[in-house]
């Protein structure tokens, strides 16, 4: 008996038990779990400061003029997010969201009729105000602060969009 007791604490000794294997394999998945859970949690609380409030400028630089024909429209991103801007014979050089307020599809310039459209549910916005002119979407598209200095177009980011 007592050689089965040595035998036993001499494979002990040697290295690490089953048990004590097993106990570490399942506290680790334990602190995993409870990570993966708390991380999402702590960054919602925390979220991280924008770049509008880190003090960067508050226009961004977009293109020039020349990007920006007549009749023409482009998405492009301002502080993350994506701005449609628009160049139409009636209404002028404007920027906007492209972000649809019915799902929250990325708009686009629609070249033949000459409106923001949205490819969810055909949605219709028009280039001089932003309103809606067809389709399911709630309400018009946020109007973001356009300038143009010299040749150089900057768009002026927003938080409510």
């Amino acid at each position: 008996m007592s050689e089965q007791r040595d035998a036993l604490s001499e494979r002990e000794s040697e290295g690490v038990s089953r048990r004590r294997f097993i106990g570490w394999t399942l506290l680790g998945s334990l602190v995993a779990t409870i990570g993966g859970v708390l991380t999402p949690i702590i960054a919602y609380i925390w979220p991280p400061p924008s770049e509008a409030a880190a003090g960067t400028d508050l226009k961004v630089e977009v293109g020039t003029l020349a990007d920006f024909p007549l009749d023409s429209g482009k998405v492009v991103s301002v502080a993350n997010k994506p701005v449609i801007v628009v160049n139409s014979q009636v209404g002028g050089l404007k920027a906007f969201s492209a972000v649809c307020t019915h799902l929250g599809c990325i708009c686009y310039w629609h070249q033949e009729r000459q409106v923001i459209q949205s490819p969810c549910h055909d949605g219709r916005f028009s280039p001089v105000n932003g309103h809606v002119i067809m389709g399911p979407p709630p309400r018009p598209i946020v109007e973001f602060r356009l300038e143009v200095e010299g040749e150089t177009v900057y768009v002026e980011p927003r938080d409510e969009v």
